[in-house]
């Protein structure tokens, strides 16, 4: 193929986005406003990056960067005793596992991979906006080294993370969750522990009266920890510390020493005089593409970092975008189903993260309700996963886990995409009016039959068509 195609940013989202494309003959430009490596939170990856980092060729190369292995996640939540969710364990197969890895390096192993296969990466460039002709994206004016260009394209992908610019600046229909106004700050310690049973590499959670806590083993003994707590919380702790670096490193450190389990698992650590904070407000896009777009990533909705979700959505949105590109160009699908399969699957997805992180808030209620809320959301398309417990061994993970565990390592989105059909509609007494009305594209038409396919070649399928008459 031929085709032109601008992507923004160069976060997970945007590097597999123009990775998987490029491989397969497009010509890409990203455009990234930093300089890599460059700072960015968010340390735990879900198990399903690893098949779709495996699909963009990327695997190996993340793989020598000697990340921390991830295996899962232990909870302290509430009034209940621990719950681990093991990923092996309950999945069958050491192939379910992850990484904790330290973001900078990260995502700078996934940009120079997407240049390493083509895409001309360009840091240090600036978009300032993109091109609309007759309603649709046709390229984006951007600025390099105090230079103004414009590049034409067929196609653009905004993964321009939070600044959202095409959801932002350009159609301003971001809607904020109001429930989710949350602030977080943490710091790094060497030393510290983890709670008996976590898995091996899995991340703490626990939560607290006012919000919850992380804790995440990194590389060379390096631990992140963090508390997260409603803005209105924050803002009346802040009044009680002087401002500046020091105020909020001693409000960070008094709310490590509230939490008796985080407290212990940082007794004998060194903390290492880094304290970070930032807002993590969530909203939606009231849609997620449009004629000649794609919003990948935070750039089309942001979710609390309960469950550590962030860069599955965006590399799953991301792959999404490109199938849709791929398969336009060939003739698969009109570009009018290509959007609405992007929509779909890329909402539901968030949707169901949601509906989930949402049911945690509401504390103190057991794990039991967790478990029943994540069955829910899998019901219906994914009935497998509740017949496995009558006849199973017994497990150190958390009874009735499995669904959990499938829905938090993002399993269910990849299943869900390559289904024939797309992504079935989400419960509409689990959803209840969490989600916005305007919404109306959660889950996918069935009667369509799309679905992902990766190969052999990334596109969109349909069920009950061959190859050639695809093309025909």
């Amino acid at each position: 193929m031929a085709s032109e195609i601008v992507v923004m940013g160069g976060g997970p989202a945007g590097s597999i986005a123009a990775t998987l494309l490029a491989r397969q003959g497009a010509r890409v430009k990203l455009l990234e406003r930093a300089h890599f490596p460059r700072y960015h939170i968010g340390e735990s990856v879900a198990t399903s990056c690893r098949s779709i980092i495996e699909l963009a060729g990327a695997l190996e190369k993340v793989e020598e960067r000697g990340y921390m292995v991830k295996e899962g996640l232990l909870l302290r939540w509430g009034a209940e005793r621990d719950w681990v969710v093991d990923w092996p364990e309950i999945f069958g197969t050491d192939a379910q596992t992850s990484w904790q890895v330290d973001r900078a390096d990260f995502d700078e192993v996934l940009l120079r991979h997407a240049a390493s296969q083509g895409v001309e990466v360009v840091e240090g460039a600036q978009a300032r906006r993109v091109l609309f002709e007759d309603g649709r994206a046709a390229g984006v004016e951007w600025t390099h080294e105090g230079r103004e260009h414009t590049t034409r394209a067929d196609h653009v992908v905004d993964a321009t993370g939070r600044a959202g610019l095409i959801s932002v600046r350009h159609l301003d229909n971001r809607t904020p969750h109001d429930v989710f106004r949350n602030v977080a700050v943490w710091g790094y310690y060497r030393g510290a522990t983890l709670l008996p049973q976590t898995p091996r590499g899995g991340i703490n959670v626990i939560s607290a009266p006012e919000g919850w806590y992380w804790v995440i083993p990194l590389r060379d003994d390096v631990f992140s920890v963090g508390f997260v707590t409603h803005q209105d919380h924050f803002l009346a702790r802040k009044q009680r510390y002087a401002g500046g670096a020091e105020g909020m490193e001693a409000l960070f450190l008094d709310a490590v020493q509230e939490s008796e389990t985080v407290r212990e698992l940082v007794a004998d650590a060194g903390f290492r005089h880094e304290v970070r904070v930032e807002q993590d407000f969530s909203y939606t896009a009231d849609s997620f593409c449009g004629p000649g777009y794609f919003l990948a990533g935070d750039s089309a909705c942001f979710l609390d970092p309960l469950l550590s979700t962030g860069v599955h959505l965006g590399m799953y949105s991301g792959m999404l975008a490109a199938a849709s590109i791929l398969a336009i160009e060939a003739g698969e699908v009109t570009e009018d189903e290509a959007l609405s399969f992007y929509e779909s699957l890329y909402r539901n997805a968030y949707a169901r993260m949601y509906s989930m992180v949402s049911g945690f808030y509401e504390q103190y209620r057991g794990k039991a309700t967790y478990f029943w809320l994540a069955q829910r959301l899998a019901r219906g398309r994914h009935p497998e996963l509740m017949d496995r417990e009558a006849n199973a061994a017994p497990m150190r993970s958390a009874p009735d886990s499995e669904a959990f565990a499938a829905l938090t390592a993002g399993a269910l989105d990849l299943d869900d995409a390559q289904r024939a059909g797309g992504a079935g509609p989400l419960p509409a007494e689990v959803l209840a009016d969490r989600m916005s009305p305007r919404r109306g594209l959660v889950g996918h038409d069935v009667a369509t039959g799309l679905y992902l396919r990766v190969a052999p070649r990334l596109g969109i399928g349909r069920a009950g068509r061959s190859a050639e008459a695809a093309h025909a």
